[in-house]
């Protein structure tokens, strides 16, 4: 049978899987093989750990250790060792407020952790909607932890939340050994402070221990330093140890890819212990222009860095994920077009053989979803291992359950990743800008730009022209704290909507209402809740897929 005797779109489908067959599609094909046994293997890896871990703590358990999430020996919680635990200092910097904070924040200052532990609330202003909930919530638990909350003021030489930090380890206690930068939006499990602190003992060239978030509800080909929280030296903020605070301080961006860059140029140890899984709930009203924007945050990061060694690396990253994403898409496309040209000439009553057609193309499209079904398995074995870790972690608290993830839609969610992955992080390159949670950072040289006020419209109804803030040309630079807080005093009276600098733009009627992931609210009062749907569920999925899966031994 010829083509001709087709239609026009089944004729098209015929020609395209043929070229598909083709030596370059064939190799393209089997990439795609190899990169989801790859991630199968790496989630096999990281599943033995933590089933290892796992075993550890049933094995006390069935020795009568009761506390065996905290501790694997009994002996460890005599009071002769628990006196002489180091001082901790968590540092949370806080931004809205949303559905799942209460209870994160009760997981995170209800710590067992046996040492003296000082908890630091870092906002923005007391205009946040998060200053006045975590008032009440403390107000709660006055005498029994040691808690502040601390006005950090704007930000003017790097990111909001690089900033809350820094200011928070300048209030930290003197005799502090460790601190804990803690995300709000995820839960500690009680023993979560005494593992880190004992690993950080155990070992003191450790220079960064960190963790990941175990998505509620529902990876990525390979993730880069996205950290939920980070236990550091206390001493390397006090003394400025390879620059740590002055990266930070001066146009850091990432804390994350900031601190991770510091450690790779001073040959400096980042560990992630198994344990360090924490349930990192999703807001129930997620959207896809969130999940849009978080994405745009994941790789708006390699934009930032430090040296031109540090841009080598990034720019690497950038390419390789960029070529791996859509090598890990491209497979399925070919897929579908196989079967749908196999469906076509089968609806004709035609076989494979009539049309000159081989088998090979179903052959390939077979292939791939044995690979699909491994990766699936893999990951879900991974998945349901972490949330027993979870359970057993925190047996008190409300048990994590597999009955939350859609595995359709995750399935989904890695190919509409994937694809849209390279997109963003195209378009972050060029873009050189971002918002994050209600600002708009820019970005130059891996930094958020100098300084510089621009022109800014009064909002008076009586203005009529364009009203310059000191200066012949309508700008300033803000050479130091004191200029900067006048400045920005100035310009409040005069511009009482928006402040706007050339690094950083902050508008309450212009940005986002509600953060990316977590749904919390960052001005005034909680407007009405866009109503759940299928594509909430994928922005969900999407969400799950981006979290990285650990491939740690």
């Amino acid at each position: 049978m010829t083509m001709s005797a087709f239609d026009p779109l089944d004729a098209f489908l015929i020609y395209t899987s043929r070229a598909f067959c083709s030596p370059f599609a064939v190799f393209i094909q089997i990439q795609g093989y190899v990169i989801c046994l790859t991630l199968a293997f790496g989630w096999v890896l990281a599943a033995y750990v933590r089933s290892r871990e796992i075993r550890q703590m049933k094995h006390s358990l069935k020795g009568g250790n009761s506390f065996a999430f905290l501790y694997h020996d009994i002996n460890d919680l005599q009071h002769s060792n628990q006196v002489n635990l180091p001082r901790v200092t968590i540092v949370m910097p806080l931004k809205g407020f949303g559905e799942h904070n209460l209870h994160n924040w009760r997981s995170q200052i209800t710590s067992l952790y046996g040492g003296p532990l000082e908890y630091l609330f870092v906002v923005e202003s007391t205009e946040d909607p998060a200053y006045h909930a975590i008032h009440r919530l403390l107000a709660d638990f006055k005498d029994d932890v040691d808690a502040k909350i601390i006005v950090a003021g704007l930000s003017t030489t790097c990111s909001q939340k690089i900033h809350n930090q820094l200011i928070g380890v300048e209030r930290m206690h003197e005799e502090s050994k460790y601190v804990l930068f803690l995300d709000d939006d995820v839960r500690l499990h009680p023993g979560s402070i005494g593992a880190l602190t004992v690993e950080m003992e155990k070992n003191p060239e450790i220079f960064i221990q960190t963790g990941y978030p175990l998505d509620l509800p529902s990876g990525s080909l390979g993730s880069y330093c996205i950290y939920e929280y980070h236990m550091m030296h206390a001493d390397d903020f006090r003394k400025d140890r390879h620059g740590v605070v002055s990266e930070l301080r001066d146009g850091g961006y990432s804390d994350d890819m900031t601190l991770a860059a510091i450690a790779g140029a001073h040959n400096r140890l980042i560990t992630s212990p198994p344990v360090a899984v924490f349930p990192h709930p999703l807001a129930s009203d997620l959207n896809f222009s969130r999940y849009w924007n978080y994405l745009r945050k994941q790789t708006f990061v390699l934009e930032s860095y430090t040296t031109k060694v540090n841009w080598i690396m990034n720019r690497a990253l950038f390419s390789t994920h960029c070529y791996l994403s859509w090598g890990f898409v491209a497979p399925y496309c070919m897929a579908v077009v196989h079967v749908a040209a196999a469906l076509s000439i089968h609806s004709k009553g035609q076989s494979l053989q009539d049309t000159a057609l081989t088998s090979r193309g179903l052959e390939l499209a077979g292939g791939l979803a044995i690979c699909t079904f491994l990766e699936l398995l893999s990951m879900w074995n991974l998945t349901r291992i972490e949330v027993q870790l979870c359970n057993l972690l925190s047996p008190e608290a409300p048990p994590v359950s597999l009955g939350s993830y859609n595995w359709c839609l995750v399935f989904i969610a890695m190919l509409v990743d994937n694809f849209l992955y390279p997109i963003s992080a195209i378009r972050s390159h060029f873009c050189q800008s971002i918002n994050w949670s209600g600002i708009r950072y820019h970005l130059k040289d891996g930094k958020i730009s100098k300084w510089r006020w621009r022109r800014v419209r009064l909002l008076s109804p009586a203005a009529t022209t364009r009203s310059p803030l000191p200066s012949d040309d309508g700008e300033c630079d803000l050479l130091s704290p004191a200029t900067t807080a006048s400045a920005i005093s100035s310009a409040a009276v005069r511009t009482p909507g928006v402040i706007s600098y050339s690094g950083i733009d902050r508008s309450k009627d212009q940005g986002p209402k509600f953060t990316d992931l977590g749904g919390k609210r960052l001005y005034g009062k909680r407007g009405a809740q866009p109503k759940s749907s299928i594509l909430g569920s994928l922005s969900r999925s999407l969400a799950y897929w981006r979290q990285p899966k650990k491939f740690e031994v």
